[in-house]
């Protein structure tokens, strides 16, 4: 009966694994060829000449108190146009290395240099984070966004305040002690894709004093460990200051199955749609795209732009028409010293002894 048990585990575990990475275990996949194919990335997620580029610094480690035994990988981007006396607005990236993938379907890095080059963005620091691991486990790659061998599932699919108190508690005290964040929660934003979508929502709606702008691709709102409930939250408690933009595809995962099969729970399309439908009842700034991609990120990293710009409309601007600075392109600060990497709480190199 044990070895029953520890079989039919694994294997549910093997299922929301596939769920989560996107390819759905048993699942009827839709149309072919791939509708992926028909999305490309943009001039504003590829490098530009004469666009100055920010500096990539890390990887990073800092042990969590949070989830005692695991320690979490991070990278700060620091744009060419940070000056240490001027307060920068704040982005955390989950799965963090999908994001700064220079071959990847999202480029972040790119789209900041240029958002924020061309003013499109306001000046910003952004941290890219991969989901926590013990020592022994591997680091999260492009091709293993960690589901089956890291905390990721537990850390990003259940709906508490844990990993919130990882950004907001950990990572974020070692960022302000090293840059000048703003201290204003609108100008501090949140995204990922998947589990890392529902993982930026969540810090949001548990810290919305801290985070109030959420970047959602694909998101696993869904019944991996419960995250299809969040429209019945939304519709019972009062209106939280978050604003939202959801991308997903009417080819994510459906949670029809071949044997003829369907969970409603566990269908990405529906439940983000519900999630829409939530947000948009309750008075949320909400804005959303619904394309024909399956699970992943070929329609949503493409549009990492847009979703910024949409995030960010409304930062600091000049109207006068005297602000010749205001007018030109924003190139590299000027600044007597560059700011130190973190170098205890963050230590740089390898995995923690």
């Amino acid at each position: 009966m044990k070895a029953l048990l520890a079989c039919l585990l694994a294997a549910f575990a093997g299922g929301a694994s596939l769920y989560a990475q996107g390819r759905g275990g048993g699942q009827l996949q839709g149309p072919d060829p791939d509708p992926g194919l028909m999305y490309r990335l943009g001039p504003d997620s590829m490098p530009q000449d004469g666009v100055p580029k920010g500096e990539l610094k890390g990887p990073f480690h800092i042990d969590s108190q949070v989830f005692p035994g695991t320690f979490h990988t991070y990278w700060i981007y620091v744009p060419a146009q940070y000056d240490p006396a001027v307060p920068a607005s704040l982005m955390i990236f989950n799965d963090g290395q999908a994001f700064i993938a220079p071959d990847g379907d999202a480029r972040a890095l790119n789209v900041l240099d240029n958002l924020i080059y061309r003013r499109e963005l306001p000046v910003m620091i952004a941290v890219f984070i991969n989901p926590g691991h013990r020592p022994d486990q591997p680091e999260p790659t492009p091709a293993n966004w960690g589901d089956s061998n890291t905390n990721r599932p537990t850390e990003y699919n259940v709906i508490d305040d844990k990993y919130a108190r990882v950004i907001c508690d950990e990572v974020m005290p070692v960022v302000k002690k090293e840059y000048n964040i703003s201290p204003d929660p609108d100008r501090h934003g949140i995204g990922g894709a998947s589990s890392g979508a529902i993982a930026a929502f969540t810090v949001a709606w548990e810290r919305p004093n801290d985070f109030r702008k959420v970047l959602s691709i694909v998101g696993s709102f869904v019944d991996l460990r419960g995250g299809y409930v969040f429209p019945e939250m939304i519709a019972k408690e009062d209106k939280k200051p978050i604003r939202v933009f959801l991308q997903d595809g009417r080819n994510d995962n459906r949670a029809l199955m071949a044997n003829g099969t369907y969970n409603q729970d566990r269908d990405w399309f529906f439940q983000n749609v519900r999630l829409m439908q939530a947000l948009t009842a309750k008075g949320y700034d909400v804005n959303y795209v619904w394309g024909e991609n399956r699970h992943g990120q070929k329609m949503g990293g493409p549009m990492v732009p847009e979703m910024m710009r949409w995030l960010w409309r409304d930062h600091a601007i000049s109207t006068d028409p005297h602000d010749m600075v205001e007018r030109s392109f924003a190139g590299p600060a000027k600044k007597a010293e560059d700011s130190k990497a973190p170098a205890e709480e963050g230590r740089p190199g390898g995995p923690p002894h």
